[in-house]
């Protein structure tokens, strides 16, 4: 089964049922030492314990699980600052097909590493621009096919699972902060939620270095790319979001927020010091909105999407020592 068109709430129910044998749902709780610190309950969806350590391996394995024997038979390509070159790697190695990744320089070596280790071939290339535009000439030069990171619907129809485990898990939903990079999870979920309870209150949030689908929706054009990113949350940094995550993205997404690099880095410190919790710094976007534009509140509770876990003990001692 291919996906022509965005996807609906059945194809996120249908890529639910399809991914549900491999990955496990993961926990949405309370931490009572982050409520404190922050002096008001949350709630935490801990994608940031997904396999390959993000979410991403929601939306790839699914991928896979659709494709079609002409579209693996010589092999995969795709171009990801690591989180979706893991999750690629690691469901394409299930079918045993080969897959070769572009990621930028200065990619986390942890990512590069792991991905490598999943039995990917790993080509370092350049910026992100670079990067991407080496990746669509091994797709055309080799026919390979393209796993598009986030603008690809069946991508979008596997993250969009996280929120049918949201719906499933708190009944009492008001408000969820997203992470926004290139707007895969964030449109998935957010048609899964608004489908069953359009009255839950969804914002974007995105590293202002990297406000790349703030940056789309005021020039009201998909297309529009940012000349340059610069951000300590890698994971949230393309340089022009998609058509179909743009679209959905207008649907469901009631706004985008955007935060500092000082607040990005408090967030992280705090989810791993006061929380207990390891993530990446693009998991801890929605916490670092919190804390700097203090939202109104909202009935019902607030749920903060933990995107990723895949940090490098760099990152972990910059954290903490700046």
């Amino acid at each position: 089964m291919t996906y022509t068109s965005i996807p609906d709430a059945q194809a996120i129910r249908d890529a639910e049922d399809r991914i549900r044998p491999y990955l496990s749902e993961t926990p949405l709780l309370e931490v009572p030492d982050l409520d404190a610190v922050m002096g008001a309950p949350l709630q935490v969806k801990l994608e940031s314990l997904q396999r390959t350590g993000s979410f991403k391996a929601r939306g790839a394995l699914n991928w896979l699980l659709t494709a079609a024997p002409g579209e693996l038979r010589r092999g995969l390509v795709t171009v990801s600052a690591g989180n979706h070159a893991l999750a690629l790697a690691w469901a394409a190695a299930m079918r045993d097909v080969p897959v070769t990744v572009v990621m930028p320089e200065g990619s986390s070596p942890l990512k590069v590493r792991g991905t490598q280790a999943l039995g990917a071939q790993v080509i370092v290339q350049g910026t992100i621009q670079e990067a991407v535009a080496y990746c669509h000439r091994l797709r055309d030069e080799s026919g390979l096919s393209l796993v598009h990171p986030y603008n690809d619907p069946r991508v979008m129809a596997g993250q969009g699972t996280v929120g049918l485990e949201l719906l499933r898990q708190c009944s009492a939903i008001g408000r969820v902060l997203c992470p926004i990079g290139g707007g895969g999870l964030i449109s998935g979920l957010g048609l899964a939620l608004k489908a069953a309870r359009p009255e839950v209150e969804l914002i974007g949030v995105e590293p202002a270095g990297a406000a790349t689908m703030r940056h789309a929706w005021d020039c009201q054009d998909p297309t529009a790319a940012l000349d340059s990113v610069d951000t300590w949350a890698a994971s949230l940094a393309p340089v022009v979001v998609g058509e179909n995550t743009y679209a959905v993205s207008r649907q469901v997404v009631d706004d985008i927020l955007t935060v500092s690099e000082e607040s990005v880095r408090q967030a992280t410190r705090c989810l791993l010091s006061n929380a207990h919790l390891v993530v990446e710094p693009g998991a801890a976007v929605g916490l670092a909105a919190l804390i700097e534009h203090r939202l109104p509140e909202v009935t019902g509770d607030t749920v903060l999407v933990l995107t990723g876990a895949n940090l490098d003990l760099e990152q972990v001692d910059r954290c903490l020592t700046h």
